[in-house]
Formats: C-alpha cells, sequence, structure tokens
C-alpha cells in the first residue's frame, strides 16, 4: 500500500528498521559507523561562518554532535509523526530539566502531575524553585478538570502517564486541548509506553519526552535521554540544549541505535509477559491490589484502552496488609529479579516503593512492590514471585 506520494506506507515496526540510516551517514554499511571528534576543521574562515548559521545536523565543533547522534535523533523524530526535531542528553532526567528550563522563566507558574517520576519533583522543588519559578501539583486523574488550576502565572502543564509508581492513567487529549486554548506548553515524560504504544505529537503534546536508558537502549548497559518537539518550541529547545551544553557521546548513542531496531519485538514480549503476570497477581491472597493499566481495576484503564496501542512491563501491586519487613522478605528472597532501580532492560527487576504525594494523599491497603518485568519465561518469573509472596505471607503473619 502507498501514501500520497507513492511512497510504500511504513508501519512502526518497518520506521524502527529504517529510520534515521542516511546513505551519507552510513555508505556502504547498515549502521551508521561510530563518528568520534571534538574539532571540525574548516577550509576558509567563510566556511566556518557559514555553517554558523544552522549548526543542526551538519558539523560545526563535537558537541553539536556527528552522523552517530544525528542518526538516532532523526529515527526517535520519525516515530513522532508532526515533529518537527529531537535532541540527545545524557540521561533521562536531563532531557527532563533541559525541557523545563527551555519553556519555563523566573515568575512563571508549573502545574506537575503528582504522579510523576521522583527526580522530576525534586528538580521542581529544588532548583525551579531557586530560580523563582513555582511548582503546584495536580491529580493525575483531574482530566479535564485542570482548567480550573490555571492562573495567569500558568506556563507549562507537565504530565507522566501512566504516572510512576502508581500508574495512573491521564486524560491527555482533555489536558491538551485546555492548554492549546491558552497558550499553555505541555510536556509528557513518555518512557513507559514510548511514541510506538503512544504517539504524544499527535495527541496533542508539545514536548515529548523519553529516559532511552530504558525501552530505547533496552540492555541496561547506557544512561541515555530524549526530548522531540512540535514546531513551535523546537527552536527553544535548541537554544536551552545547546546553552547548557548538553550532549551525548556517539558510542552512547551508537547503542541507542541499536536497542532502538529491536523495540517493537523486544516490547511486546515485555508486554506478554508483563500482563500474564499482571493477571496471575490478581487470583493471589497476599495481593489487594493491581496496578497494571491494561487491567480494568487500575485507574485511568478506560483512557488507556482509548489512548493506547499497547501496554510495557512496568506495573506495580500492593501488598494485602503487612508491614516493610514483610515486604522486604518477599523481595530479598527473589532468585530472578534484580534489586535495582531502571527498568527497560531484557532482565526483571523489583523494588520497595513508597510513593511521594503532594496534592491527593496516597492510601493503600498494604505498601508498595514495582516490578520490571524481563524477557524471561513469564511461568518461571510467576513461579519466583509465588515463592516470595509464600515468605510475605509467613512474615506478616
Amino acid at each position: 500500500m502507498s501514501d500520497d506520494s507513492g511512497r510504500i506506507k511504513r508501519g512502526n515496526s518497518t520506521r524502527i528498521v529504517h529510520a534515521g540510516r542516511r546513505k551519507e551517514w552510513t555508505g556502504a554499511l547498515v549502521n551508521p559507523p561510530v563518528w568520534r571528534g571534538s574539532t571540525v576543521l574548516y577550509d576558509s574562515v567563510a566556511e566556518m561562518r557559514e555553517r554558523q548559521r544552522d549548526t543542526h545536523h551538519r558539523f560545526y565543533y563535537g558537541r553539536r554532535g556527528t552522523p552517530t547522534q544525528w542518526s538516532l535523533a532523526d529515527a526517535l523524530t520519525e516515530m513522532e509523526p508532526g515533529a518537527a526535531g529531537t535532541l540527545l542528553y545524557p540521561s533521562g532526567v536531563a532531557a527532563v530539566t533541559t525541557a523545563l528550563m527551555a519553556v519555563l522563566n523566573p515568575g512563571d507558574e508549573l502545574l506537575m502531575v503528582d504522579s510523576a517520576y521522583e527526580p522530576t519533583r525534586a528538580f521542581c522543588d529544588g532548583i525551579l524553585k531557586r530560580y523563582g519559578i513555582t511548582t503546584r501539583y495536580y491529580d493525575p486523574l483531574i482530566g479535564a478538570g485542570i482548567a480550573d488550576m490555571l492562573s495567569d502565572r500558568t506556563r507549562a502543564i507537565f504530565l507522566e502517564s501512566p504516572g510512576s509508581l502508581t500508574f495512573e492513567v491521564q486524560d491527555i487529549p482533555a489536558i491538551t486541548a485546555i492548554a492549546r486554548e491558552r497558550g499553555i506548553v505541555t510536556l509528557l515524560d513518555n518512557t513507559w509506553a514510548t511514541s510506538l504504544f503512544f504517539p504524544a505529537i499527535p495527541n496533542g503534546i508539545d514536548l515529548t519526552i523519553l529516559a532511552c536508558t530504558k525501552y530505547i537502549v533496552g540492555h541496561s548497559d547506557v544512561m541515555l535521554g530524549s526530548v522531540t518537539a512540535n514546531d513551535a518550541h523546537w527552536d527553544a529547545l535548541r537554544r536551552a540544549t545547546y546553552a547548557l551544553g548538553q550532549h551525548v557521546s556517539p558510542d552512547d548513542a551508537w547503542l541507542g541505535s541499536r536497542g532502538l531496531r529491536t523495540l517493537s519485538v523486544r516490547l511486546k514480549q515485555h508486554e506478554a509477559n508483563a500482563l500474564a503476570i499482571a493477571r496471575w497477581l490478581e487470583t493471589r491472597p497476599e495481593v489487594a491490589r493491581v496496578l497494571h493499566p491494561a487491567l480494568e481495576s487500575c485507574p485511568g484503564h478506560d483512557l488507556w484502552k482509548r489512548d493506547f496501542a499497547g501496554s510495557s512491563g512496568l506495573f506495580a501491586f500492593v501488598l494485602n496488609g503487612g508491614d516493610d519487613a514483610a515486604r522486604t522478605a518477599l523481595i530479598d528472597g527473589l532468585e530472578l529479579f534484580g534489586i535495582g532501580f531502571s527498568w527497560g532492560g531484557y532482565e526483571s527487576l523489583v523494588i520497595p516503593a513508597d510513593p511521594p504525594r503532594s496534592a491527593v494523599k496516597w492510601v493503600a491497603e498494604g505498601s508498595l512492590v514495582r516490578l520490571q518485568i524481563g524477557l524471561e519465561d513469564a511461568e518461571d518469573l510467576i513461579a519466583d514471585l509465588a515463592a516470595g509472596l509464600d515468605r510475605f505471607a509467613e512474615a506478616r503473619g
């Protein structure tokens, strides 16, 4: 099937394989090589001055990148229909903070979702506050009700859907529609879904952010972030990124590109494994609730079903009573789950989680456990968790 231009229409998996592989960057190779360099040499002063007019995807200085970084950025842009461009960062946190600095000024107000990633909250309550920018937290399930929170100083709304740790799904189209009417910038941490399961810019988001450390890299061996912007905010993002000296090494960008090529097949397996385990957990008496957006019992499930094309491998569950010691007994004895931060790699992980809240108090039947479900056999992971829940029940008494 072809589009209006006569080109073959490309689905997500096809775009992932082919995006960013320009012939001038790859030559006769399948993948762009690792172009390392700091100094760029010019044939003349005139050429140096001409390059200064627009340094995007042009050799200028090492901090502005080489074809290795440009290839990954181009691929991520192509995954977001309507995007103007993508810039890379040394971590997901660097991507979040630079995007916020690009759109906020002293005296502005930011509305931040209450279920946001904890380092995002720390930046708002620390650095932004020091620079005279006010952060107000809102209920992740507020939807169109966010209109009642807007003030004359509100300049940006930050979303994360599903939310970190507790996985509430936000009504993104309703929030972005209100923001556009008021001229307010919207930013989304889209790391959980990626553009495969939720294309953010077509849904009204201005700047979409990924901690590429997670699913894009996929192998737990690189720190990497990205911000993809629409036309209206692309120039501001570039200016802030260059002014803050944000840069990613070509070696890390190359590993990000390598991981990206298998994103589609990996996400499908993460999804299948996680759903099997989430549904099994719902049957266990030691579990009070399973917080997985694809389950009907999860807050915002109807919005997930309406807006998302799939679910990834990260979710949480609430234990039925018990204390921290009982939760620790469950976690410490697991054989196949590593205890560690981050997620999105091929291996399964687990952490105890205690959600911070400002707008709405977090109330639960027991303590929270977050799971990253990897690419192992789901039956093996279930057996490991079953033994862990038995330890929890014994410790709980």
